[in-house]
């Protein structure tokens, strides 16, 4: 199956109080971990990725996605365009709370090429990685790598998502925190 990345402007950042159908979107790798009652599920997908936290019935969705990508309104707690930066927190039941910043990044060409570089040479070390196919414009495909991280009361997942065709990078972090 071909892999391509949608256009950087396409893309939005959700958070739902809900699990989503995996059916929804194009999975290209999957880890899980499970700490200290917790259980979150991280899945690189086409345009970004999904993070799916579930902790004493309670379950919390992230989502990084095209803006073109069907997704329901539905238990929708969070929407932004990806655009800029932007900071956010969600204050859940049980004193649950998730933070979440991201930030598009626009480079030039040079620096978006180390970057790249870079990425693939940590991702050798640690954190889950999906190479995307050109688009044709450029020779090399887009990333994705994700970096997680556990301790016994949180969990802090750092995504690095890059769009050659735009020279952009999209970097978020999220930490799901226990009370």
């Amino acid at each position: 199956m071909l892999s391509v990345r949608p256009k950087v402007a396409e893309l939005i950042f959700q958070l739902y109080g809900r699990s989503l159908h995996p059916e929804l979107f194009e999975i290209y790798a999957t880890r899980t971990v499970e700490r200290n009652g917790f259980k979150a599920k991280i899945d690189i997908t086409s345009a970004g990725h999904v993070v799916t936290w579930v902790y004493g019935g309670m379950t919390l969705t992230e989502v990084a996605a095209s803006a073109q990508h069907p997704l329901p309104q539905r238990r929708r707690l969070m929407s932004y365009r990806l655009r800029g930066d932007r900071h956010d927190r969600v204050e859940c039941r049980g004193k649950i709370t998730y933070q979440m910043s991201f930030q598009l990044e626009p480079v030039e060409p040079g620096v978006f090429w180390t970057y790249q570089k870079e990425l693939t040479h940590d991702a050798n070390r640690k954190g889950m990685l999906h190479t995307f196919h050109s688009s044709g414009r450029i020779e090399l495909g887009a990333l994705s790598y994700i970096n997680i991280e556990t301790r016994n009361r949180s969990m802090l997942v750092q995504a690095f998502h890059t769009f050659p065709d735009d020279y952009a990078i999209v970097k978020s972090q999220s930490l799901f925190e226990l009370p």
